[in-house]
């Protein structure tokens, strides 16, 4: 799980209150998504490894995860400059590529690669329990918190189950291709696993209701703010309030 790999460590940010850490990362999230200048996405993406470096999470983990964002927004590379009304600033066979693409392009990789980072240093360096009882702690409707909780938990175990029925057919002999056969394969074991998601979640839920369950996310401790919650806060504030300006300047 992610939060679980990058929850160990003796950090700021490991060490934080995961309440300041929701906050600041939603108001990271907002500020770096609505800005338009390159200096204020430089800065933007600056302040997300300057977050990785501070939590200690920069290591072969962090690398795979960017490596899969970063391929899906090397789509966007070969999409936007050839669809983005401008002045062409190449042409590829009847193709032109406007530098309005090649800039769009540019502002959403920073963006996103900002947004990635900052949210993987504030939010994975918690665990997911601790997450859901400081979004609880932050009046977020407990349906919703024990939405995101439950979805969390399972969709681990749903993927485990996955691999099952996958292995399952592979000792069978099903070796997978571009035919029929396999389409059917995969349907059906996406069918049968539709099924045992949902036997699962029954008997989930009943043996929660022999427990005394009644919806409620109960919250048996509580978290208590410390000098490093403050100085985090001030410190990330700041530097949002900064890429703002920048911004608005």
């Amino acid at each position: 799980m992610t939060c679980e790999r990058f929850a160990s460590g003796n950090s700021i940010l490991h060490r934080s209150d995961p309440r300041v850490k929701i906050l600041l990362a939603a108001g990271f999230a907002v500020v770096t998504a609505v800005i338009e200048t390159r200096t204020g996405q430089v800065l933007a993406l600056l302040g997300g490894m300057i977050l990785i470096l501070s939590g200690g999470l920069l290591n072969r983990e962090l690398f795979r995860r960017m490596a899969w964002v970063n391929f899906f927004l090397l789509m966007l590379w070969f999409i936007l400059p050839v669809t983005t009304p401008g002045n062409a600033a190449a042409k590829i066979w009847s193709l032109d590529i406007s530098r309005e693409g090649l800039e769009l392009a540019l502002s959403v990789t920073l963006k996103c690669n900002a947004i990635v980072l900052a949210n993987i240093a504030l939010l994975s360096t918690s665990t997911i329990f601790a997450i859901a009882h400081a979004l609880a702690h932050l009046n977020v409707p407990s349906r919703l918190v024990q939405l995101f909780f439950f979805s969390w938990r399972y969709f681990h175990v749903i993927y485990s189950e996955f691999r099952r029925l996958r292995r399952a057919a592979g000792v069978r002999g099903f070796e997978p291709a571009t035919d029929m056969h396999t389409y059917m394969t995969y349907a059906h074991m996406i069918g049968m696993l539709f099924i045992r998601s949902l036997e699962r979640g029954e008997r989930v839920y009943k043996a929660m209701l022999c427990r005394g369950f009644d919806g409620t996310f109960w919250l048996l401790t509580h978290f208590h703010l410390h000098r490093r919650d403050f100085f985090l806060a001030f410190v990330s504030s700041a530097y949002i309030l900064a890429i703002a300006g920048v911004e608005w300047l």
